[in-house]
């Protein structure tokens, strides 16, 4: 009985949420992930397992301004039946964010639905690169890009986030650089309602 309360509420939550730009005041949370090159491929001779994972959650310290952390995992296998052999890359990723919602007047102007906000990310941590043969990079990782929120409810959000990472650091290579495009959603809530969830689930 708990969790179908905690399960109302939280669709309450989702689906009559005020308006999408209620949901970037100071003091709301969001919470979700990017998703970038999730696929298999299957072929005669091979087969290839491409994934990328960054879930992250944040904190608005003021309106349109949000911090918080994030994790990052990939990783790419390929195995060749004609030779029964397996190659595997992997890459990783921890650190902090902050997103900033533009409020320029001229950017907002290409916003093309009033459920639409463009937005700019960076992030600073630690990260590495490490494919099976060829070149590894592990260190300090800095990124930065632009992104689009597309409000489907007024609170889950859709985005597209073009970004920029340099990794600096030891291995083959000292330097590492990558332009990605990771598509994603994240939920906002206010952090009363999330309160209310925690409490429900916990009975705390």
């Amino acid at each position: 009985m708990k969790r179908i309360r905690l399960l109302t509420l939280a669709l309450a939550a989702v689906l009559f949420g005020s308006a999408a730009n209620a949901q970037i005041q100071k003091g709301n949370i969001m919470v979700g992930a990017d998703l970038t090159n999730i696929n298999v491929t299957f072929q005669k001779e091979s087969t290839a397992f491409n994934f990328n994972l960054s879930p992250k959650i944040g904190w608005f310290i003021k309106d349109g301004l949000a911090i918080g952390g994030y994790v990052d995992f990939g990783a790419n296998t390929t195995k060749n039946k004609t030779t029964d052999t397996r190659a595997s890359n992997t890459n990783y990723g921890v650190g902090a964010f902050a997103r900033y919602f533009v409020e320029d007047k001229n950017v907002r102007k290409l916003e093309f639905s009033k459920r639409t906000r463009f937005f700019v990310e960076a992030n600073a941590g630690f990260a590495g690169t490490n494919p099976a043969s060829g070149a590894s990079t592990n260190g300090f990782n800095v990124g930065i890009g632009p992104g689009i929120s597309y409000f489907i409810t007024p609170n889950i959000g859709l985005e597209g986030l073009f970004k920029y990472d340099l990794t600096v650091g030891g291995g083959n290579s000292t330097t590492a650089n990558r332009l990605s495009l990771g598509i994603g959603f994240q939920i906002y809530l206010p952090s009363a309602k999330a309160k209310q969830i925690y409490k429900e689930e916990t009975g705390k």
